[in-house]
């Protein structure tokens, strides 16, 4: 981070850290193109680095409110999407759970990273704007 005029931060991402960023980049398409084309052991497979380094990288950024909530809301969002496709790959996504289908469970985690991200731009934001003025 440096500071820039009036108050300003500028957030840079070191090398090594935007290595890792394009590479969880790489396994996320390769977990999604998987579950496209139906291949469950290399779309499971790759589940794991992508979920990995997507934590690795909220953990690296836990200083930077911004950054933070943002990452977290794509682990989030890397969760239900993995669950999503082990549903479909093992064929319970549309097997009813009370007034729900499995697949509909995704509401939770795809949720819990739209609240992260309500909470930064509702009322983290707007405070830290407030305090600044």
């Amino acid at each position: 981070m440096k500071n820039t005029t009036d108050n300003e931060t500028q957030y840079s991402i070191p090398s090594k850290y935007r290595k890792m960023e394009n590479l969880h980049i790489v396994f996320w398409l390769f977990k999604d193109l998987s579950w496209c084309l139906g291949l469950k052991t290399l779309g499971i497979a790759m589940i794991f680095p992508t979920l990995i380094i997507s934590i690795i990288i909220t953990y690296r950024t836990k200083e930077l409110m911004s950054e933070w909530c943002h990452n977290l809301a794509v682990t989030a969002w890397i969760l239900a999407n993995s669950y999503w496709m082990i549903s479909e790959f093992f064929g319970f996504d549309t097997k009813p759970l009370l007034s729900f289908t499995y697949k509909q469970l995704t509401i939770i985690p795809f949720s819990i990273g739209i609240l992260i991200l309500s909470y930064y731009y509702i009322i983290y934001s707007r405070k830290k704007r407030n305090h600044l003025s």
